[in-house]
């Protein structure tokens, strides 16, 4: 089966504590809210201490044309994905030249030519290597990405997959979006780039990736008539989230039978699972998944402190889940799940072992 061999991230340099967040969002919405006091506490209960963005603070506190925000986007994005897919390939003792197909997942920016064809010419890849520009899977693009490539990788065993997932919230961002989906956002989410390198069974490796997991199955579910409940209103200034207040009441409701349908298609009973590698969308999301799979706390361990240190960067932050837990002691033969969620509405599963 596939293997999940390395994993680098990278943030940018800009850092916003929480409560200079919350401190922003009153005098952005003060006069929008006559109740603003009942809303604040998302600040102070969300498990963030800290977010990086791409920019300083203050270039936030104005209105930024879509355009200019565009430029930021496709500027840094080239940055941060430079810096984690060099993290990525050194931790693995690969070379660019050595990547067979480069995956590329974002949500929070446009460009074209894309990101991952930026990549070919800054960071050296053959000319030959095959590209595969994601867009719009939002929160589960990370999962659905490590997904996508596992099914590459199966095809040709032989090969090498780059997955880069680069997201830049902050840039999608509008000043004069009083609503509260965007003091929700406020919140929530920064900046973040987190790139994978996944290996078929016959590709060669350095000798010291023997210790690695391996992808062993897959399940994509997207739930009927959801299409309102995460994404973005694309307006004449840019990308308005979406974001339903629901969220958590759907990850109760819906997401354990759907979870059991993939224990039984790959034969893994639920119990034997050890690790578990959730996407931290929210305090409340991580909650949910602990009700409802009757899990402590510290078995989303990793997860609640992803969201501590660099809150949702939406498709990048599982990665980062994952960056955390391989850095973990594992007895061979553990289950993990990797697992998001994301607009459609969906659901990304992934099983590993090590």
């Amino acid at each position: 089966m596939p293997k999940i061999v390395s994993v680098g991230t990278a943030v940018p340099e800009h850092i916003l504590e929480q409560q200079e967040a919350q401190e922003f969002a009153v005098r952005l919405f003060k006069d929008s809210f006559q109740d603003l006091e009942r809303y604040l506490p998302i600040f102070a209960n969300s498990r963030i201490q800290t977010r990086r963005l791409s920019r300083p603070r203050e270039w936030y506190e104005k209105e930024r044309g879509f355009a200019e925000r565009n430029r930021a986007y496709t500027e840094t994005a080239c940055r941060l994905g430079v810096e984690a897919i060099s993290r990525c390939l050194d931790a693995a003792g690969l070379s660019p030249e050595e990547v067979d197909h480069l995956f590329f997942v974002s949500t929070s920016g446009l460009a074209t030519p894309s990101i991952d064809a930026r990549m070919v010419n800054q960071l050296g890849f053959r000319r030959h290597v095959k590209r595969t520009p994601i867009w719009g899977l939002g929160c589960v693009g990370g999962a659905s990405g490590v997904a996508r490539a596992y099914e590459y990788t199966r095809a040709y065993p032989d090969s090498r997959v780059v997955l880069l997932t680069v997201e830049l919230c902050s840039l999608t961002f509008r000043y004069n979006d009083r609503s509260k989906s965007n003091l929700v956002a406020t919140s929530l989410f920064g900046d973040g780039a987190a790139a994978v390198l996944l290996a078929g069974d016959e590709a060669e490796l350095p000798a010291n990736s023997s210790h690695i997991p391996r992808v062993l199955d897959t399940m994509t579910t997207t739930w009927p008539d959801s299409l309102n409940v995460m994404g973005w209103d694309v307006t004449d200034n840019g990308l308005k989230v979406i974001f339903s207040k629901s969220i958590p009441a759907i990850v109760k409701n819906e997401v354990l039978p759907v979870i059991q349908e993939f224990s039984d298609q790959t034969g893994v009973p639920l119990n034997q699972v050890r690790r578990y590698i959730a996407h931290p969308g929210g305090m409340k999301v991580l909650k949910a998944y602990e009700e409802v799979l009757g899990l402590p706390e510290e078995a989303l361990e990793c997860s609640y402190a992803i969201l501590n240190e660099y809150g949702n960067m939406s498709s990048a932050t599982v990665l980062f889940v994952l960056e955390r837990e391989l850095q973990r002691r594992h007895h061979p033969g553990e289950y993990g799940l990797l697992t998001a969620l994301g607009p459609g509405f969906s659901s990304e599963l992934v099983l590993i072992r090590w």
